[in-house]
């Protein structure tokens, strides 16, 4: 009975998945040097994907005004999709956003410096 749907099965997108990306403080450029096999494992799995769609979020902790850690998360969302670029990821199946402050990881009072919050999340589906 499972061989009569076995082509219906088959034409079933991936399953999306997510990725992140921890950044040092006060930086847009620098990743935290644990997670750049993150990058590599994101690459390769984007090449599993025959109709890949990227989203690429960009996150900040609370130390800053909420206007700087705007500009900070989007800098390090275009960040992450210049390094997917440079993978030769195509810039049209990627799509970016900041979320600043709003989304913590983890909630601390204003002023905190949280590294997990110091992120950029990646989704692929």
């Amino acid at each position: 009975m499972l061989q009569r749907y076995d082509q219906t099965l088959s034409a079933r997108p991936n399953a999306p998945v997510s990725f992140m990306l921890l950044f040092e403080f006060g930086s847009a450029d620098d990743i935290a040097p644990a997670f750049k096999p993150v990058l590599k494992e994101l690459v390769a799995a984007i090449a599993t994907f025959p109709a890949a769609q990227v989203t690429v979020i960009g996150h900040t902790d609370r130390v800053g005004s909420q206007a700087d850690n705007d500009r900070l998360s989007l800098e390090r969302a275009q960040t992450v999709r210049r390094l997917l670029m440079d993978a030769g990821i195509p810039p049209a199946i990627i799509s970016i956003a900041g979320r600043g402050e709003r989304e913590p990881a983890v909630q601390t009072l204003d002023e905190v410096a949280m590294p997990q919050n110091r992120r950029v999340e990646i989704n692929l589906r």
